[in-house]
């Protein structure tokens, strides 16, 4: 089975990585704005940098859940792209909230819009499966024909 999922795999690592360096980024505004842990508020600059990656692990479990579905349900390598999007659109909002709130826009559009996009083609993938194992209709089979 490892085999079988190895893009999304690696896409799961690679976010993970992101991850840690966006945590390593609020540790290194807290020694630049003398902000001692446990508090979570300071400098504006401080604040920016901590909401910005708060977000970026609120969204976290939803972007894990709805790549290894898609991927599993309906396309490994389309959700591993739709994966890679997600992080570079993750990247455009965690350094566009850094420099300014305003900023964080672009990027938050690009990550939710991925999100949406995995969340149907798991939906999708999920209800074939379904109507495959149970109902015993074809319906993914029955739609290749016409491409």
């Amino acid at each position: 089975m490892a085999g079988n999922a190895v893009l999304l795999a690696a896409v799961s690592v690679l976010s993970a990585c992101q991850q840690s360096y966006f945590a390593l980024q609020v540790g290194k505004a807290r020694l630049k704005c003398k902000v001692r842990p446990p508090a979570v508020t300071g400098s504006p600059e401080f604040e920016r940098v901590f909401r910005a990656q708060q977000n970026c692990v609120e969204f976290y479990p939803i972007f894990l859940i709805t790549l290894w579905i898609a991927g599993w349900y309906f396309n490994q390598v389309f959700a591993t792209f739709l994966g890679l999007m997600y992080l570079y659109g993750r990247h455009k909002y965690f350094w566009g909230y850094s420099e300014a709130a305003e900023k964080r826009i672009s990027g938050f559009r690009l990550s939710l819009g991925t999100l949406a996009l995995l969340t149907a083609l798991g939906a999708l993938g999920i209800a074939n499966s379904f109507l495959n194992e149970y109902l015993d209709l074809h319906v993914a089979k029955k739609l290749r024909r016409y491409f």
